[in-house]
């Protein structure tokens, strides 16, 4: 008899909530749909792409406009059953060629933002396209370049209607990113969080590791996070729990329903969060704590002139790189509070508890100890 399923597909399964697709699998499909067209004059329609972990989705075309140089394609976003606000979106890329030796260029169009505040995982200036859809779209240019005998030099401007009202809802103004929305997305795929639809998924995911043998099971903020703690522990599918927002889900379950080891693994903002006390992770509900990131610089040897730049920080990430330039551990302090924090959660239960913290890139910035 084969081993129960686990792990993130099987969260998914068990909530009956319909996946949808990021606004950086959107762009992707209209930049290659785009592309395609200006170097043959045709729109494929749909359009098939290929996402980081393999899937082959295919998006139908909304807009298609070629001209002298240039062609456009626009892709409506599908959320699935996530309330998000870029639901029914309008994403476009406008593909114009560029001499050779350009390579990919991108530029952000209307509904789009501008990265003005230091930060983020993009340079000041840059347009609010993220590193993994940057690398999709470059990646798809690339092979329908090989497949048309195009140079692969080309200009994509990524557009998204009402993107600049839209992104009014988000936290971008705050993060000085101005004019739009952030085209996001690690894995292309959008998991929609029903908060008691998930939390029940969770508590599935920990039966099920449990009644498979498993004494050290992982909770994760997403996809990222995943792959660190596969890469340092070599834990199966079936061990990972995607507990995206949902620290608390996880902890108060495992206290009643006990492993031997928990790992926490998330991004360092997310966990510098549960660090301060937060349980729910959602960007909605909980904030990062600068001065509490302030304090914790100073406990590790920050000056007075340090904590005071952490305080007025942009983003947890800003206040992350200033103290590693400046040697202070400030990765690893948020590691130990949020495992102490866990481990106040588990009030006694006998599960030993670290915290690893990652960037977006998945480098580890941050960990605790085993205790």
């Amino acid at each position: 008899m084969g081993e129960a399923k686990g792990g993130r597909s099987a969260q998914l399964k068990h909530t009956g909530l319909r996946p949808g697709w990021t606004t950086g699998a959107c762009a992707t499909a209209a930049a290659t749909a785009a592309y395609t067209a200006l170097l043959s004059g045709d729109f494929p329609d749909p359009v098939t792409i290929t996402l980081p972990k393999g899937q082959t989705p295919a998006f139908a075309l909304a807009i298609e406009e070629l001209a002298e140089g240039r062609a456009t394609a626009g892709v409506v976003k599908d959320a699935g059953d996530d309330p998000d606000v870029t639901h029914g979106a309008l994403v476009r890329a406008t593909a114009r060629r560029l001499p050779p030796g350009s390579g990919v260029v991108f530029k952000a169009g209307p509904g789009v933002g501008t990265v003005t505040l230091p930060g983020l995982p993009l340079d000041v200036g840059e347009p609010a396209v993220n590193p993994v859809p940057r690398q999709m779209i470059r990646d798809h240019i690339a092979r329908v370049a090989a497949e048309h005998r195009g140079s692969g030099d080309v200009e994509i401007t990524v557009s998204v209607d009402h993107g600049e009202e839209i992104a009014r809802s988000t936290w971008n103004p705050r993060l000085g990113i101005l004019g739009g929305l952030s085209i996001l997305g690690t894995t292309g795929i959008v998991v929609p969080y029903s908060c008691s639809a998930w939390i029940d998924s969770i508590r599935r995911g920990v039966d099920v590791a449990r009644a498979a043998g498993h004494t050290h099971v992982a909770g994760c903020t997403g996809s990222t996070s995943e792959k660190t703690v596969v890469s340092e522990y070599g834990l199966p599918e079936i061990a990972l729990l995607d507990m995206g927002d949902f620290a608390g889900a996880v902890l108060k379950y495992v206290r009643r329903h006990p492993v031997d080891r928990l790992t926490v693994c998330g991004g360092f903002a997310k966990l510098s969060k549960l660090a301060a006390g937060h349980l729910d992770l959602h960007s909605a509900r909980s904030q990062v704590d600068k001065p509490f990131l302030a304090a914790l610089a100073r406990r590790g040897g920050a000056d007075e002139a340090l904590a005071a730049e952490v305080e007025v920080a942009n983003t947890g990430l800003a206040a992350l790189q200033l103290c590693q330039a400046r040697g202070v551990p400030l990765g690893d302090l948020v590691a130990v509070a949020a495992r102490d924090e866990a481990l106040s959660v588990l009030r006694g239960a006998p599960v030993a508890v670290d915290v690893i913290c990652i960037d977006r890139a998945g480098t580890v910035v941050g960990r605790s100890s085993v205790r």
